[in-house]
Order: C-alpha cells, then sequence, then structure tokens
C-alpha cells in the first residue's frame, strides 16, 4: 500500500500499515518498556466531560499498630488511605504535503508514499521527546522530598565526576533506600555508555547464533540493571573545560518498569488526507493527530486549566506536584521507580 493520494486514502488501513513500519531509530526510553498501557485513564476520558483533565485514584498500602490481644483489649479497624493522581491529556497534530508537479518533473516518484511510511517513527520520536520533557518538569518539582532522586557527581573533580563501579547503586540506595530493587532499567548518553565500557563495569548480554558460537548482542547490564544506549538523552555544556575542549553533564535515568503510565485517547479522525487541485498544480496533504496521556507514577500535573500542555508547560516544575492522599499526606517518594544521575562521562 504505496499509494496514499487523496482519492485512494484508506484512514483505517493506512493505521494498520503505520504499524508495521520498521522503526529504524533509537527511542530507548520507549524500548526500555517504561510505558504501561493504563485502560483506568482511557476509560475515564471517555466517560468524563471536558475531556483534558482527569483525576485518577491510586490505592494506598495498609499499615497500623497491631494492637494487644490479650482478651481485653478492643480491636479497633482502621482504612487505607485513598491518593489521587491528577493526569492531562497531550494533544499534538502534524501535516505534510506533496505537489503534483513532483511526480511530473521526476518521472513518478511517489513522495507521498515516502512520507507515508515515515509517519509511524515520527510520532515514536514526539512520544520520546515528551516523555524527556515530563522528566524534566518531574526533577524540577517544588516537592524537596523527591531530591534524593538525583545523585549529582558533576561537581567533583577530574576521575570522580564521572561515573564509576558503585555509581549506580549509591544513587539507587539514595533514592528509595531498601526499595531500590524497584529499578531495572538504565537509559544513558554514549559517552557514559563508553566511560563505563572503559572501566569494564558493563556487562553485554550473550546469545547464541545459528552455528552454536556465543556472540554478544547490543544490550548490557549495569549491577544487573539493563542498559539502554541513546544519545538524545540530555547534555549540558558547562564551563571548566581544559586546554580549550568543552565539558559536559550528562543525564543517566534510572527506571523502574512501568514508572510511567500510556493511555491513547479517542481522536475522531486520526489520519486523513486532503487535497487542494488549485495551489501550484495541485497538492496532497496528509495530516495526522494524535491524543494521549503520558503519566509518571507518584506524580499529578497540577495546571488544570490547559487543555493540551506545551512541551515548555510539561518541563515547568511547578506544575507538577507529588500524589496526596485525600487527607493530604504525600506518597513516599522511596516508591516512585524514577531517578537519575548527573555526571561529566
Amino acid at each position: 500500500m504505496a499509494d496514499f493520494n487523496s482519492k485512494t486514502f484508506n484512514a483505517e488501513a493506512f493505521g494498520k500499515y503505520m504499524e508495521r513500519i520498521p522503526d529504524t531509530k533509537k527511542q530507548e526510553l520507549l524500548r526500555a518498556g517504561v510505558f504501561t498501557g493504563d485502560k483506568n485513564i482511557s476509560d475515564t476520558f471517555a466517560t468524563q466531560t471536558g475531556q483534558h483533565y482527569a483525576v485518577i485514584p491510586m490505592k494506598g498500602l495498609i499499615g497500623g499498630t497491631p494492637l494487644n490481644y490479650d482478651g481485653k483489649t478492643d480491636i479497633t479497624a482502621e482504612t487505607t488511605k485513598t491518593y489521587t493522581q491528577g493526569v492531562v491529556a497531550l494533544g499534538r497534530a502534524m501535516a505534510w504535503y506533496e505537489e503534483d508537479f513532483s511526480y511530473d518533473i521526476t518521472g513518478g516518484v511517489d513522495f507521498m508514499g515516502n512520507v507515508a511510511s515515515q509517519v509511524a517513527v515520527y510520532w515514536s520520536n514526539v512520544y520520546q521527546s515528551m516523555l524527556l520533557s515530563i522528566l524534566k518538569g518531574v526533577f524540577a518539582t517544588k516537592d524537596k522530598e523527591f531530591a534524593t532522586h538525583t545523585y549529582d557527581i558533576s561537581d567533583k573533580t577530574g576521575e570522580e565526576a564521572k561515573v564509576g563501579a558503585t555509581t549506580l547503586n549509591s544513587a539507587t540506595a539514595q533514592a528509595c533506600g531498601d526499595n531500590k530493587n524497584k529499578f531495572d532499567i538504565v537509559i544513558m548518553h554514549s559517552v557514559v555508555a563508553t566511560n563505563l565500557e572503559n572501566l569494564q563495569v558493563l556487562t553485554n548480554f550473550k546469545v547464541n547464533d545459528a552455528n552454536g558460537m556465543q556472540r554478544d548482542v547490543s544490550l548490557a547490564s549495569w549491577n544487573g540493571r539493563t542498559v539502554f544506549i541513546d544519545d538524545s538523552m540530555p547534555m549540558e555544556k558547562v564551563s571548566g573545560g581544559s586546554a580549550g575542549q568543552d565539558t559536559y553533564k550528562y543525564t543517566t535515568y534510572i527506571l523502574g518498569r512501568g514508572a510511567f503510565k500510556f493511555a491513547d485517547l479517542v481522536v475522531k479522525v486520526p489520519n486523513e488526507m486532503y487535497r487542494n487541485p488549485l495551489v501550484h498544480g495541485g497538492k496532497d496533504q496528509l495530516i495526522t493527530r494524535r491524543r494521549f496521556v503520558i503519566a509518571p507514577f507518584g506524580f499529578s500535573f497540577t495546571k488544570t486549566d490547559t487543555v493540551s500542555p506545551s512541551d515548555k508547560e510539561l518541563e515547568k516544575g511547578d506544575n507538577w506536584a507529588l500524589v496526596k492522599s485525600t487527607d493530604g499526606d504525600k506518597i513516599d517518594v522511596k516508591a516512585i521507580p524514577i531517578a537519575r544521575i548527573v555526571s561529566k562521562g
């Protein structure tokens, strides 16, 4: 199905076609499995009016001090606390066009088919970019309790400013203490990965090929956590380089599987074609629209009056707050499987 002109366009078939397109770019945050589908979010948006902001209940843990069972002390019951998470709908749209004359002058090159074949990969890049914006906002929250989830060694000097054999263990312990086993994924820049490889602390996964020979694969582990390498991870140029060389701070994310809830929301017309035969001798346009929720575990988006936040709004710490119970208690940050390491390599 390579011909996507406005006469033959079938939106349902195009949606299935997009799912078959191979994703050749990294997008390691998405590959790592940090998204967990949440039907509860989808159902909530489908049934409530407004459809841009929802409050989702979160179940609390049981607790309390056990009573003395001595035949005299009355047994009193306690209830679990109910927490609520505010989630916001994110809407994005994009369109591309190709002109008839381009087809004519090149002898029939299918430029529109080329555009259509890249739409699935395009949206994967959008999701990852927005996920990075959300992470930036979450780590800028005003809730100081979450500061323990940043392990910053970038202010040190020399090799101490770079990740080492014990950095990951120290970072996860600082973030979640005895709950540090919640983390099982690390996403880092290739500069950080290269430094760890030079220290020989990354262990490559191995597979047996068709000939029975054991070979390394592209995935590795660090202290038992699966490592994904992606150069779209944040890097910031800083002063202090020697011999005129630039120095950078790199952010490495440490996540648990399902650290983010994801839900697709209803869009009346997700994909469509539009043809204008009068402009430049004829022009076909492909329009795509998406609405979805990306909700970090343990955090609420607090700006309730925004129909669809921009990336800049997602990056603003004022718009994110720790989930609270109905009586105002904040979620224990040790339960949040989201942390980061800031280093110079």
